[in-house]
């Protein structure tokens, strides 16, 4: 009866608080999507560029492909500092892609019908149509081949697509020539720049000078007021402009290397693994499974091993056993199989065959065998390559050029290497089978069949658990007010990684920073992180002491940045001074402040470097815009106060081609506009970034 009452009581309560709710569900109904959060989306937002957002799927993809790239162009496997780089250039290709085409569509610039197909099939073809169509020895374009193409699309739902892809990129790289040519159009450089460039590079100044070193004033004596801290501070504040937030962390490194034991215990395996591998029966096999770094069990030349073993071992006859010798951070054990005299390089062409499309190995085994046995009759080889190949090789005539061993795989390279010019070779590979016709074989040079074991040194599970309880004993112990005291306390040696950036990919003494980067994007001023990172060779316990956000930074911010710069600014002040008093001539000044003068010859405005001294672009510059023969001021330089005195200019001789200057400057100026005007529209625009959520 009493829930009853309640509930008449309460009703109108009840009823109002479900029509809120059903009105609040109604506005975010979309965003709740049938139980997700409505912050669920936001979670992939990698950034966005004036609302317009970054999708972390589509992102993702772009960073992937950038990976790709730099691991074909440097070689090896992903680091965190190649990720780095591709996550940046996926970033900025983003920023690019959003920031100019808003600019295209104020500009009103866009692409025409009659400029597409002009892109496509006209005199001046898109550099994409030329790559994917052109002839590789003469940059000509098969127009025919492109029409076809275009053609096939209509039938061809893959091929439309590709099209597609590919018209976006062309339209894009259209776009983005038109942009730079009207910013570099816009750009020039006059006779007087021209002139004055000249002047400034070949203008000869000498003079003599005295200096006061700020070094003759020991630090400690000198002691900046807040005016002077100020002062510096305000003349220089385009310094302290920080493009992006930054934080700074310190932190204690607990090593896991290798010890003592550690080292005996390897040594110890290594003797019993080269005894087994001595008596082994199946060299590869054996070499295979405990090798820590696999070596193809094939023919190399001189020099792809240590350079400490590297000769020693191609001295050795086959059937030799050397080892186990420390090399680097690791033990080897080579057992040679064979050595014999090799081409230094082959070149060759093939017709690659896809067993899948023939009914499998054996069958197209058999067609390459006829083919084989048509060039043997005299049946051109290329144009056979071109009806059958599926290479990309086929519309060369299946000519892969010159290439020396390590770069095919081993049955194409065995096969190479193996026969002579002229050789008609049917093979078996991973790529399917090839018909390899032995062009050429150049050069002559030892090479060694090798079974090869590396086994590294490395620190064993014992040493590595004494390291993380280390690690985690002093995360326990440490709160952000005393953790510099408490890690001198354990004498642990603190380390400072300053002004770090959301996406960089190292940090001073780490090699392996990313997760402690994001954490450390994550949490306050003073905080201390709460997870012990694991490095490549260590444990690390971290401390945010800073953060610096984006732009214009407060002077307390840098306060403790330009300390040595305000210093030198007061001791400026007292050796200006102290100069101002000497009076006189410059050689009076010497003798009064007991200097010596020195003489300068041959200086150029544009290089102003004092001999002996420093770069001192003040000084120079004061130089040049002085009398001859009349006492300088005192100047206030990078390292020193100055009194100098012009002995005379030496002027050029009058320029001989100024539009020759002109055009080499106006390179230089719009190259430098092209990335002035992307800045600017980056510091015009609303951009957030939150890659440091996801990388």
């Amino acid at each position: 009866m009493g829930l009853m009452t309640f509930l008449r009581n309460r009703a109108g309560f009840i009823l109002v608080g479900a029509i809120g709710f059903a009105i609040v569900a109604f506005l975010v109904g979309d965003a709740i999507n049938v139980g997700k959060p409505f912050w669920a989306a936001s979670q992939k937002v990698v950034g966005t560029v004036d609302g317009e957002e970054i999708n972390i799927d589509e992102f993702g993809t772009k960073v992937d492909q950038n990976l790709q790239q730099f691991k074909q162009q440097y070689g090896g496997s992903a680091n965190p500092q190649m990720t780095a780089m591709a996550v940046d250039n996926a970033w900025n290709g983003e920023l690019a892609t959003i920031l100019l085409a808003k600019e295209y569509k104020r500009l009103g610039l866009d692409i025409s019908s009659e400029e597409l197909f002009d892109l496509y099939q006209g005199k001046k073809p898109s550099p994409l149509i030329v790559q994917y169509f052109g002839n590789p020895q003469t940059g000509e374009v098969n127009r025919a081949a492109v029409i076809g193409s275009l053609k096939q699309q209509a039938t061809n739902p893959q091929l439309k697509q590709q099209w597609d892809m590919l018209q976006a990129e062309i339209e894009k790289q259209a776009l983005q020539q038109k942009y730079s040519n009207l910013i570099k159009n816009s750009v020039y450089v006059t006779s007087l720049e021209a002139s004055d460039e000249y002047t400034n590079r070949n203008k000869l100044a000498n003079f003599d000078y005295i200096s006061l070193d700020y070094a003759s004033i020991p630090d400690a004596s000198v002691k900046p007021s807040d005016s002077d801290y100020s002062d510096y501070y305000n003349d220089n504040k385009k310094k302290f402009d920080n493009p992006s937030e930054t934080r700074s962390f310190e932190y204690v490194s607990f090593s896991v290397s290798p010890t003592a034991a550690d080292s005996a215990a390897v040594k110890s395996q290594i003797a019993k693994l080269a005894t087994d591998f001595k008596a082994s029966k199946s060299d590869s096999l054996f070499s295979a499974i405990n090798s820590d770094v696999k070596v193809p069990y094939a023919y190399i030349t001189k020099g792809k091993l240590d350079p400490k073993i590297d000769s020693t071992v191609f001295a050795l006859p086959a059937g030799s056993f050397y080892g186990p010798v420390f090399t680097g951070n690791s033990y080897k054990l080579i057992k040679v199989i064979d050595t014999r005299m090799s081409p230094d390089s082959v070149r060759a062409s093939h017709i690659l065959l896809d067993p899948t499309k023939m009914g499998g190995v054996d069958k197209a085994e058999k067609f390459a065998d006829s083919l084989k046995t048509l060039v043997q009759k005299g049946a051109d080889f290329a144009a056979l390559a071109k009806m059958y190949s599926i290479d990309g090789s086929k519309d060369k005539g299946g000519e892969l050029g010159s290439f020396t061993r390590g770069q095919m795989v081993p049955e194409f390279e065995n096969a190479a290497f193996n026969g002579q010019a002229g050789d008609l070779k049917v093979i078996h590979s991973q790529f399917g089978v090839h018909l390899i016709k032995i062009e050429k074989q150049m050069g002559s040079s030892k090479v060694a069949k090798l079974a090869y074991i590396e086994k590294n040194l490395v620190p064993s599970s014992k040493t590595k658990d004494q390291a993380y309880k280390k690690a985690s004993s002093f995360l326990n112990s440490v709160k952000g007010d005393n953790f510099a005291a408490e890690a001198k306390k354990a004498g642990y040696t603190l380390a400072v990684a300053d002004r770090i950036t959301g996406s960089q990919g190292y940090a001073p003494g780490l090699d392996n920073p990313r997760q402690l980067i994001r954490d450390a994007f994550g949490a306050s001023k003073g905080d201390v992180l709460t997870e012990v990172y694991q490095m490549d060779n260590a444990f690390v316990v971290a401390h945010l002491t800073d953060i610096k956000p984006k732009g214009v930074l407060p002077l307390e911010s840098v306060k403790k940045d330009i300390e040595p710069m305000v210093i030198n600014a007061v001791k400026a002040k007292m050796l200006t001074e102290k100069m101002s008093q000497a009076g006189g001539s410059l050689a009076q000044a010497a003798q009064k402040l007991g200097k010596t003068v020195t003489p300068v010859q041959n200086i150029v405005f544009s290089n102003p470097i004092v001999p002996g001294a420093a770069q001192e672009n003040k000084l120079i510059g004061t130089v040049f815009g002085s009398s001859v023969g009349k006492l300088s001021k005192p100047v206030n330089g990078e390292r020193a106060v100055y009194l100098f005195t012009v002995n005379g200019f030496t002027n050029p001789a009058p320029i001989g081609n100024t539009y020759k200057l002109k055009e080499s400057m106006l390179q230089t100026v719009s190259q430098k506009a092209l990335g002035a005007a992307f800045q600017a529209l980056q510091d015009k625009s609303d951009i957030k970034d939150n890659r440091v959520k996801f990388y």
